[in-house]
């Protein structure tokens, strides 16, 4: 009986370690320099929902215009200035490139 006490202290130990590891916060996504070109992976980012802060982290080299913002509406064809959707969170859901 006595034997039986550190093996089961180790498991639940072991199983404790184990939970916190899958509870980390996800990583940051790598910074995408330039222009969106991939626009599958664009389109995955944009549907988890980031915030304005987080789309500037993902995409430094985009113009994020958000409402709250003075801008011309020339036409751009290289997806450098992204028009963003926001929900009442103030999150991005959809959006578009002119």
């Amino acid at each position: 009986m006595n034997r039986l006490v550190p093996i089961f202290f180790l498991l639940v130990l072991g199983g404790a370690a184990l939970s916190a590891c899958q509870t980390a916060p996800a990583a940051q996504p790598r910074p995408v320099a330039g222009f969106v070109t991939d626009m599958k992976a664009f389109d995955a980012f944009i549907a988890t929902k980031p915030t304005p802060e987080q789309f500037r982290a993902a995409y430094p080299d985009v113009l994020l215009v958000t409402p709250d913002m003075m801008s011309t509406r020339e036409m751009r064809q290289n997806n450098s200035r992204y028009f963003p959707k926001l929900d009442a969170d103030g999150r991005i859901v959809g959006g578009s490139f002119m």
